[in-house]
Formats: structure tokens, C-alpha cells, sequence
């Protein structure tokens, strides 16, 4: 506890935080949202997990430039709170919460209905919700939680809203992944919570690859139609992903990203640049880093025949469900 009362003591923590300012202060990307003068007025958003974090600032962007955007958030309080900062930051009143939890995939199913029923179109799709670190679970659909949270709830989603999206056309798909994607494996066992490792980042990791994986096989399907699909790597960012880590495990987290990693806002950028960027019009199964710079994923996410498996398995479990 010697190290925690040092990094706590107010002389430190204003040291901390002055240091910390100077270093994203000097941390430029090479695009800038706020340089973009791309508007989206008549344009419908959706952003998963837009009540915190990443997903929240995205919201915000599209916001800003003039986008009906709709919050798809699992928890209605913090939800409704994001909801209120979003509209009275950007003046912009077209921006809805949606309730969806995506590690059901009734919820999801509900959820999809729903817009189908209510919105006329649909232009940007951005499957931002995610989680690490949770215990072993396995849900009413007898999935693994991290799988059915982070694959294969977003991949039945997409599905669903997909016929909607191309009569939309053109129009975006951004799913997040990691850079963490390189230290994941593809065991299709996995789905139902076989043969896995709970540790630290272990289980996030091979989900993150699927992410890829999926993304660049959707995007081959789509080819022709005008909606593109492309992943993401926000970078290592200070948001709550790692909330169901140890106490510890949090702290060093919010130590060390206090001088190294983005914030939130900054991590938003990549997914921005995906969404809106005249630079990416047209542009599909390709992989962005967090300087929006187009990148090879590993090896794994780029082997074309695991991808029309992965796409095949997905498909099953998600049709008989």
C-alpha cells in the first residue's frame, strides 16, 4: 500500500496530472475530427455501448455533425445520462437511447426490430460495445459471455439491420477490435466456453480476432451493394473495459495510462475516421490502426478460407437461437 499513499498524495497527483497534459499535448494523430468538415444531417447513426467511453464520444461527433443518432446502451440509467450530456453539448435533439443487451440474443433480436420498424434508413453502424475481463459465464443461450458480448451479439445485429443498411447505401460498418487481436487464437469451441484460459486478457483477446476476421469476410459478401465494413484498433485507451479486472490490476492500468495511453475522445478518433472521412468512401475490409493509418492485421485475421468458416459458425449459432 507504501506506492498507492505515494501516487495518492496531492503534491504527486498535480505532478501527475501536469505531466500528463504535456504528454497528450505533444500526442497529435494524423487526422483530426474536428478538421473534418463532413456533415451528416439526414444521416441515421447507431453506436452500441455509446454511454461511456469510446462510444460515447463517437456519439457525440456524429452528433455534432448533424446525425439522428441512436445510443444502443444496456443500462437505461447510465444511458439516459449520456443522452442528456449528448444534446445539451451539441444542441442536437434527433439523438435516442435503445435498450440492448448484447450478450442475449433475444435482446439483440428485440433491439433490431425495433429500428427496422421505426427508422427509415440507416447509414453508419458502429459495434462499439465491448467487454474483458469477465468471469466464466454461460448465458441462456448457451454461450460464453465474452464471446456473446463482444462476436457474436454484434455479428447478429449486423445481420439483422443489413437489408436496411442497403437500401441506405452508401453506408458504414466500423466494428472495433484490438491491437490485442495478435496474441488471440480461433478455437470454435470457444463459443460455448470449452478449452479456455481465464486470465487477464486472455479470452478478449481471441475475441478481438474474430472481430477482424468476420469484418473482412462481411465485407466480401457486401462488395456491390454500398455498405462497406472495416475494423478498428482505437488504441490502449483510459476507458472501463478493464472494470472487471482485480483491484490492482485497475490501479497500474490508471497509473500508467495517466502519461501513455488515449483518452477516451482520443480513442474515438480511428472509429470517426472509419465512419465519416471522405478518404474512406468506398474503402472496405481493411483494418485501421489508432492513427488511422490502413494496416495489416496478424496473419490469422487475413486467412481468407478460417474467415467463410468463422462466418459459417456465427451464422449457426446465431439462426438457431
Amino acid at each position: 500500500m507504501f506506492w498507492l499513499d505515494i501516487f495518492c498524495h496531492p503534491v504527486w497527483a498535480a505532478v501527475s496530472a501536469l505531466l500528463a497534459l504535456v504528454v497528450r499535448a505533444q500526442r497529435r494523430g494524423p487526422w483530426d475530427p474536428k478538421a473534418c468538415s463532413v456533415r451528416l444531417r439526414g444521416k441515421t447513426a447507431i453506436v452500441t455501448g455509446a454511454n461511456t467511453g469510446i462510444g460515447k464520444f463517437i456519439a457525440l461527433d456524429f452528433a455534432r455533425r448533424g446525425a439522428r443518432v441512436i445510443l444502443a446502451c444496456r443500462s437505461e440509467s447510465r444511458g439516459t445520462a449520456a443522452l442528456k450530456e449528448i444534446r445539451e453539448k451539441t444542441g442536437n435533439s434527433d439523438v435516442h437511447l435503445r435498450l440492448v443487451d448484447l450478450s442475449s440474443l433475444d435482446s439483440v433480436r428485440e433491439f433490431a426490430k425495433g429500428i427496422i420498424e421505426e427508422e427509415k434508413a440507416l447509414h453508419i453502424l458502429v459495434n462499439n460495445a465491448g467487454a474483458s475481463g469477465l468471469p466464466r459465464q454461460i448465458t441462456k443461450d448457451g454461450l460464453e459471455i465474452s464471446f456473446a458480448t463482444n462476436v457474436l451479439g454484434p455479428f447478429l445485429l449486423t445481420s439483422l439491420l443489413l437489408d436496411l443498411m442497403k437500401r441506405s447505401a452508401p453506408a458504414r460498418i466500423v466494428n472495433l477490435s484490438s491491437l490485442n487481436h495478435k496474441k488471440g487464437q480461433v478455437d470454435f469451441s470457444h463459443f460455448h466456453g470449452e478449452n479456455l484460459i481465464y486470465h487477464m486478457d486472455f479470452v478478449y483477446n481471441h475475441t478481438k480476432l474474430h472481430n477482424i476476421i468476420l469484418t473482412n469476410e462481411q465485407a466480401r459478401k457486401l462488395k456491390g451493394t454500398g455498405v462497406t465494413a472495416n475494423s478498428v484498433n482505437p488504441g490502449i485507451v483510459m476507458t472501463e473495459v478493464i472494470r472487471h479486472y482485480s483491484f490492482m490490476v485497475r490501479c497500474i492500468f490508471n497509473l500508467v495510462g495517466i502519461f501513455f495511453f488515449k483518452s477516451p475522445e482520443e480513442g474515438a478518433v480511428s472509429s470517426i475516421f472509419c465512419a465519416v472521412a471522405e478518404e474512406m468512401e468506398g474503402v472496405t475490409g481493411k483494418y485501421c490502426d489508432s492513427d488511422c493509418h490502413l494496416v495489416l492485421p496478424a496473419p490469422l485475421a487475413r486467412d481468407t478460407a478460417l474467415a467463410v468458416k468463422d462466418f459459417e459458425v456465427c451464422e449457426r449459432l446465431t439462426s438457431k437461437l
